[in-house]
């Protein structure tokens, strides 16, 4: 098959910045590239690639693209811009995966050629989605992002499978991985909670703060450390550089400053895996409601062997079940800081309940491997071209 997959309008492919679904799709395409099939992937151009280039089977196209905004009507405005310049330079194909908001508006009426459209709803639908009529299949990542599909346009419930998203379960399980070169060294017993992802207001680390003040308090803990790693720019999603500032400060109310790291964000694969791996406990206690649609960093620490504690989002439910595989705190309760501070306490002070639900963490996380979720995808096209 000849496949085109379509990434944002403001980070590259490969992932040399960041970004789940540009670095979800760079694998697939090697993926699919090694079973035989031609592939394009298009991104936004970086300083250092060429526009156009070969790679393992694939091709890299590169065009102008855009910086994230805080304001949504600056990103939309940009993608509005990005989906007409990657109309205008799509190659045939049999199968065009889509993570743009505007360009899945007319690619499947006004250029057929391009393949049959594929859509992975990365992010909660916000009304794009009524405006869809010509697609072959709608990936989403969770059966919460699913209702919310049917829900704004329920033509496409036919279209639509839930999949999950593709993580390297392989690397992650590796006991030999790069070390950060930021990672403090490991104390002799010492228990690391960890998070990876944008550091923003919206993924609940002021909470996770006000948790962590509870626990500080408890008497007889083994001894243990924060580590959180992403990027805190707005530029790459975050909040930008006040709010890295606000957090530090109330963690540095409560811990002492060898307790806690907030690191950079880490895009080698190999180093980020030995991130994961030195995580005992994975915090993630999102409150964006409307914007959490399934959780890479979950499974994808889940692989590595941590424990996720997880705030009590819908898109969670598919594969982190309570006292199974995880624990889970309601966010959206009054004592959801004394919660997750049980939560956190529970897992540092009881090695065998660690151990049992990161072992059942592990397996439940190798259904979204990269070869497993490739096969599954080519299946899928494969009906699809030829429908």
């Amino acid at each position: 098959m000849r496949i085109t997959i379509v990434n944002g309008f403001f980070l590259p492919v490969p992932p040399v910045s960041g970004g789940s679904t540009e670095k979800s799709w760079y694998q697939l395409g090697q993926e699919f590239a090694a079973r035989g099939h031609a592939v394009t992937n298009v991104s936004r151009h970086w300083r250092g690639f060429p526009a156009s280039e070969e790679q393992n089977g694939v091709r890299y196209l590169r065009l102008r693209g855009y910086d994230h905004n805080r304001e949504l009507w600056a990103n939309l405005l940009a993608d509005l811009v990005w989906s007409w310049r990657v109309y205008r330079n799509l190659p045939p194909a049999d199968i065009v995966v889509v993570n743009a908001v505007a360009l899945p508006m007319w690619l499947g009426r006004f250029r057929p050629k391009a393949g049959k459209v594929v859509v992975m709803a990365g992010r909660m639908p916000k009304g794009q989605y009524k405006r869809y009529n010509h697609l072959a299949r709608v990936l989403a990542p969770s059966s919460l992002v699913r209702d919310k599909l049917v829900a704004e346009n329920p033509r496409l419930a036919p279209a639509i499978r839930i999949t999950g998203y593709p993580i390297n379960w392989q690397v992650l399980r590796q006991e030999a991985v790069a070390q950060h070169p930021q990672l403090p060294a490991l104390s002799p017993g010492e228990i690391t909670l960890g998070f990876v992802g944008r550091l923003h207001e919206e993924k609940g680390l002021l909470l996770l703060a006000d948790a962590l003040r509870l626990v500080s308090q408890s008497a007889g803990l083994p001894p243990w450390r924060l580590v959180l790693c992403g990027p805190a720019d707005i530029a790459r999603g975050g909040s930008g550089s006040a709010f890295r500032g606000r957090l530090n400060n109330q963690l540095s109310a409560y811990l002492r400053s060898d307790r806690f790291n907030i690191i950079d964000p880490q895009f080698n694969e190999r180093v980020l895996a030995g991130f994961y791996r030195r995580i005992n406990i994975f915090c993630y206690p999102s409150l964006a409601e409307k914007g959490e649609t399934f959780g890479v960093a979950v499974a994808e620490a889940m692989a590595a062997g941590a424990v996720p504690v997880v705030s009590k989002l819908e898109c969670f439910s598919d594969f982190v079940r309570h006292e199974q595989n995880g624990l889970v705190f309601d966010h959206r309760s009054p004592d959801a800081a004394a919660q997750l501070a049980t939560s956190l306490e529970r897992l540092i002070r009881d090695v065998a309940l660690r151990e049992r639900l990161a072992g059942a963490a592990k397996e439940e996380a190798r259904r979204f491997d990269y070869p497993v979720f490739a096969e599954a995808l080519l299946a899928d096209f494969a009906g699809l071209a030829h429908h």
